[in-house]
């Protein structure tokens, strides 16, 4: 998934390299440290069109653009992923369009868990729908199945009050373990890290809404 790692103050290093704020990109290994607070924001792969060679830096104005978008949705979360990603795409180029089919088989599909069962929904195998989805956004369909469920249970932490354990169910994993799993395995962190973030206070996190 993309990252944008935003500092509230000073810069991000990733890498070695050092900038104001950073979009790194889907499946690139980096490490990545801040020396203050910061927001960073996981976006769909097919959210961007920036290179995904390497690190895209950004601005201190691009940085301050970012953060305030990300307070204009009016909600007590704070997250506006629709002025996110509005500033996103003027910064780093308009998204290209998605096969809808992908889309779906992200999502699963209505009532459709497994995957041979969206293939079928779709009118292709599973093994064709994985190359088409893996054709269009560059990263496998089990990984992006997984995020999005991951988002799921995220979305769950936010709405029913922090319990970990609930928002593992309500997205499907198995158990909390199942879910902490998953999150360290994308994108590092514990599902408790993964709360929307607070004024003042630097964390990482998944907005609910930020797929299209």
């Amino acid at each position: 998934m993309w990252k944008a790692v935003l500092p509230l103050r000073g810069g991000v290093r990733v890498n070695g390299s050092v900038g104001a704020g950073v979009l790194v990109p889907p499946q690139y290994a980096h490490t990545c440290a801040t020396s203050t607070g910061f927001v960073a924001v996981f976006l769909d792969p097919w959210r961007l069109r920036a290179d995904r060679s390497g690190p895209t830096w950004l601005d201190a104005r691009g940085v301050r653009r970012l953060v305030e978008a990300l307070g204009e949705c009016g909600a007590a979360d704070g997250f506006g992923p629709g002025a996110l990603c509005c500033e996103l795409a003027a910064l780093a180029g308009p998204p290209a369009p998605v096969d809808p089919r992908v889309l779906h088989a992200v999502r699963g599909g209505p009532g459709a868990l497994r995957l041979t069962e969206v293939a079928a929904e779709i009118g292709l195998s599973p093994t064709r729908l994985r190359a088409l989805v893996r054709a269009e956004v560059g990263v496998p369909l089990g990984v992006l199945r997984r995020w999005r469920r991951l988002r799921t249970a995220v979305g769950a932490l936010v709405d029913g009050g922090g319990v970990i354990a609930d928002a593992a169910a309500a997205a499907g994993f198995s158990d909390q373990a199942h879910l902490t799993r998953t999150a360290r395995t994308l994108v590092g962190r514990t599902p408790a890290s993964l709360r929307p973030p607070r004024a003042g206070r630097g964390t990482e996190a998944v907005p609910p809404a930020a797929a299209g």
